[in-house]
């Protein structure tokens, strides 16, 4: 996301940079907690000692980021792993706003506790920019308060047009599809490949694919999906699920990622041969943004449904993304996606515990391919109108504004 908003406004004459923060892996799984409580998600209370942590990591970092910025420069953090820095960089004369890009609707005492235990920073930063409104802890006064929905470019590697003959290439080269050139199907990657995919073969040609594309994550109830369509979707239809999503490996602040991506391996792997033979795991790495975004792209692309059945979701920006490339979408009716589409008009919304629901609405679309391309037609529609970069830009731009004090 922050790849190619960065390049946008510096293609506009902004003197922007991003600068990334490191800390010690105890402090990422405290803020994989945070990540969890403002989702409503958390499993205990937060202690003295995390408080400390969080308190002392985030110090270091903003000792570090002093070096970089001066007073009146702008500085806007993002998520729960920098709002700590707000006061400091107050301190320090620098201009700050928070934008967190995670949240729920929901009115759970875990929300509450996690605002809580993070109040004192976010007061500190004088704006706080959240995707959804009602995100806002209820301290905040409205004024305070900015909303900024996510974008996408349409020009950008993950989402540029490619035509069926450059999927099919990306997706041989990945082990997805059977390459020509090989009677394995095993593509040659070299010593430095985009990914590699867990299944006992390639997608036979012709089938329809459901597909889930995210991080390996809790959160996006990835042994739901599997189960759904074990029990509900691989019954009634020759279809073939697909997960995709980035290397554990490559993101040092998730520390959940490798557990949650070898439980659903082990999963798959416990499936009857028949089932599991149409489970696909894709594992796409970060080291190579392009072939990664390229990769996603002919993904979605050559996906029959795409599916976002997360329990919560601040904002599906994968569900953004196969919104512009017109495919038909069944996603959780939570979060930021109750924002994105509207149940039968851009996609069918499930509640995120109803697997039979989920099931029979993938199903359906698989049943009637007409009724599935009127709702992607409509999904492409609603993402040009509300959804592209240019009027993220403009957002962010009348946000500078308003820290400059204009």
């Amino acid at each position: 996301m922050l790849w190619s908003g960065i390049a946008r406004q510096q293609a506009l004459g902004l003197p922007v940079g991003w600068l990334i923060a490191d800390a010690e892996p105890a402090f990422f799984q405290l803020t994989k907690r945070i990540h969890h409580g403002l989702h409503g998600r958390v499993d205990h209370a937060f202690t003295e000692h995390d408080a400390r942590l969080y308190e002392v990591s985030t110090t270091r970092s903003a000792a570090q980021l002093a070096e970089f910025v001066r007073p009146g420069d702008l500085v806007v953090l993002h998520d729960p792993q920098t709002v700590g820095l707000a006061p400091h960089l107050v301190a320090g004369g620098v201009k700050v706003a928070w934008r967190c890009h995670i949240g729920t609707r929901a009115n759970v005492p875990a929300v509450a506790a996690t605002w809580a235990f993070l109040r004192r920073y976010v007061e500190a930063a004088p704006r706080c920019v959240f995707t959804v409104a009602d995100y806002a802890p209820g301290y905040l006064a409205p004024g305070r308060v900015t909303v900024i929905t996510p974008s996408i470019d349409p020009e950008s590697p993950k989402n540029r047009h490619l035509s069926q003959a450059e999927c099919v290439e990306l997706l041989a080269g990945i082990g997805l599809l059977r390459s020509p050139d090989l009677a394995t199907g095993a593509p040659n990657q070299g010593d430095d490949p985009v990914g590699y995919v867990v299944q006992d073969q390639p997608l036979p040609e012709g089938v329809p694919v459901v597909t889930q594309v995210s991080r390996w994550d809790p959160l996006k109830d990835l042994a739901g999906v599997l189960r759904a369509f074990a029990e509900g979707i691989a019954p009634h239809s020759p279809a073939h699920l697909l997960f995709a999503g980035p290397d554990p490996a490559d993101i040092p602040d998730d520390p959940e990622g490798a557990g949650v991506f070898a439980q659903l391996r082990a999963l798959r792997q416990a499936l009857p041969a028949e089932i599991r033979r149409r489970v696909h795991l894709a594992v796409l790495t970060l080291r190579h943004q392009t072939a990664n975004a390229l990769a996603v792209n002919a993904i979605q692309r050559y996906s029959t449904v795409v599916v976002q059945k997360s329990l919560e979701e601040g904002f599906g920006l994968t569900a953004t993304e196969a919104m512009w490339k017109s495919r038909p979408i069944v996603a959780s009716a939570v979060g930021g996606l109750l924002t994105q589409l509207t149940h039968g008009a851009q996609g069918l919304l499930v509640e995120p515990d109803d697997l039979t629901g989920f099931a029979d609405a993938v199903s359906g679309l698989l049943a009637n391919p007409v009724r599935a391309a009127e709702l992607g037609a409509a999904a492409h529609r609603r993402c040009r109108e509300e959804f592209l970069a240019e009027r993220e830009s403009a957002d962010y731009l009348a946000l500078y504004d308003r820290m400059s004090g204009n």
